[in-house]
């Protein structure tokens, strides 16, 4: 079994011997209510972030050690210190593998201690926590522009709809009179004559008769002949 780091840079190297044990701390965020009537209850969380800690010894002088994990070692303990020192400073992602295990763990060194223990200066003692890495990237979001109402613009203004002729309407009449509303006898030609419809034919060739505000008949006229007051 080996516990190979890999860097951002994807250079590998493995720790010279492999600690008594590691830990995987895993968990949810968990959380707990109270309901009426009901009591507790435990509300389950996403998970949370993993985390795996290794403790273990760094030989000052690796040449002088019979018990390595590895063949692949640096020359001595100060060197393996000096890098993993610079891995937690660096502040970006490793990942640790534990060959003949599934652990491929990638995250951030949160924590790295060491010094010596028991007066014995052949050898360091580290503790060294990860704290799992998960990729995200910030997304920019355009902030929607408000769509500002449309102003109708000012033009001509249009006139009034005509209005509607029918029997009891004060109108204008321009036009000849006629004795019945096909059209026969034709007679006077009333000109700016001010009248109202008497009498209304729609489907006639001259459909309002036509008669004095006192009410004295006039005679037919054509619908091109009446405009309305």
């Amino acid at each position: 079994m080996k516990f190979s780091i890999t860097d951002s840079k994807n250079k590998t190297f493995n720790l010279p011997i492999n600690p008594k044990e590691y830990t995987i701390d895993a968990a949810t965020d968990d959380k707990t209510v109270s309901v009426v009537k009901l009591g507790q209850l435990n509300l389950i969380g996403d998970e949370k972030l993993k985390s795996i800690e290794i403790t273990s010894t760094l030989p000052v002088k690796t040449a002088d050690v019979h018990y390595l994990s590895t063949t692949d070692v640096y020359k001595n303990g100060q060197t393996y210190l000096d890098k993993l020192s610079k891995l937690y400073k660096a502040k970006k992602p490793i990942r640790l593998v534990i060959s003949g295990t599934k652990v491929s763990f990638k995250g951030i060194i949160s924590e790295f201690k060491y010094g010596m223990a028991d007066g014995f200066a052949d050898e360091y003692t580290y503790t060294l926590k990860i704290g799992e890495y998960r990729a995200h990237k910030a997304k920019k979001v355009k902030q929607k522009k408000k769509k500002s109402k449309k102003v109708a613009k000012k033009g001509k203004s249009r006139s009034k709809p005509p209005k509607k002729i029918s029997r009891g309407s004060k109108v204008i009449v321009n036009g000849r009179l006629h004795r019945d509303s096909a059209g026969r006898g034709p007679g006077l030609i009333e000109r700016n004559a001010t009248r109202k419809i008497s009498l209304v034919s729609p489907k006639a060739k001259y459909p309002y008769h036509v008669a004095t505000l006192g009410g004295g008949a006039r005679g037919w006229v054509s619908k091109s002949a009446v405009k309305a007051v």
